[in-house]
């Protein structure tokens, strides 16, 4: 008896506020035109004040729930992915239970920055096919206008706020579900991304990004990971339906359209309309494929992102 985790519920959330490239032409030496020319970005969503990762967390959980036809009593566990909770502790994930109404299971946080999403899945992938749980919210939300500084052209400008959530289940004898996944990291390159606040220097920090390290890692891991895990699930590139990527910069995606000879009309882009929502971006984009109508059942979906760490992952289910 196998045990697949299938997708049976995507929901997102977005804040209301939409900040356009040409806001920031009054307060940095920049413009539209040269964020779109490097990143591809258009516009992006900031939280209300007072809005928060969880509450974002939960809006999103609850349409996925709401897709699913399901309450949050009938979910077994939470796993959020965040570097951006709302307090130190307790976790974000154990409000959003309490926002959801959930009064059983178990719900925590993953940090692996834009890498979260994939090892929060990968996380409840070994938990259902362990039989640890049945049914498994795994949720990103990010707040990362809370971390910006906003004189530095070079990271403010990429980042915006959001949350996405899928909701799993544990089905017995099918080919649907999370086909493979694999993770990695290599703390040698922390300075490349990172934040210079935390508990232990009692600030909350800026995010500081060495671009060009960080792009050309991005492109070479993402594309390397790719092929492994579809290896592993006994796949290859010539069998992907969908390129579902982490959405930081669209030149980052194009590098790897052009290592994988995956055409870019495979790939779920999303980053004009959300910039970099970090540990939230893979969730936003399978949202936004599924209600598009661009996911059929049997689509192979690759699913991979890169965050500071440096941390990276891939996951290939069958939808």
């Amino acid at each position: 008896m196998t045990i697949k985790a299938v997708v049976k519920g995507v929901g997102h959330y977005l804040p209301d506020r939409v900040v356009e490239n040409a806001e920031f032409e009054a307060t940095l030496d920049t413009s539209d035109a040269w964020i779109r020319a490097r990143t591809g970005i258009e516009r992006r969503h900031f939280a209300a004040e007072g809005e928060t990762t969880s509450d974002m967390g939960t809006k999103a959980a609850q349409a996925a729930l709401d897709m699913a036809g399901l309450s949050a009593n009938d979910v077994d566990a939470i796993i959020l992915a965040t570097s951006t909770a709302d307090l130190t502790f307790p976790s974000a994930a154990t409000m959003v239970q309490q926002g959801l109404g959930m009064t059983r299971g178990f719900a925590f946080d993953v940090q692996a920055v834009c890498a979260g999403f994939v090892y929060a899945l990968t996380t409840a992938k070994s938990m259902i096919e362990s039989g640890q749980a049945h049914r498994i919210l795994v949720i990103g939300a990010e707040t990362f206008s809370k971390l910006m500084d906003w004189s530095d052209r070079g990271t403010c400008v990429l980042f915006g706020d959001g949350a996405g959530a899928l909701l799993l289940q544990g089905e017995q004898d099918t080919d649907r579900g999370i086909l493979a996944a694999h993770l990695a990291s290599d703390g040698r390159y922390k300075d490349i991304l990172f934040v210079d606040g935390g508990v232990s220097l009692q600030t909350t920090g800026h995010l500081r990004m060495q671009g060009k390290e960080v792009f050309r890692h991005a492109v070479e891991k993402l594309s390397d990971t790719a092929r492994s895990t579809l290896a592993d699930a006994g796949l290859t590139p010539d069998d992907v339906s969908w390129i579902v990527p982490h959405q930081a910069n669209r030149r980052i995606l194009e590098g790897v359209s052009k290592r994988l000879k995956v055409p870019m009309d495979q790939f779920i882009v999303t980053v004009q309309d959300h910039g970099n929502t970090s540990a939230a971006s893979i969730p936003l984009a399978l949202a936004r494929g599924h209600a598009d109508g661009r996911f059929a059942p049997g689509d192979v979906l690759v699913i991979g992102a890169i965050g500071g760490g440096l941390a990276w992952g891939t996951a290939v289910l069958r939808w």
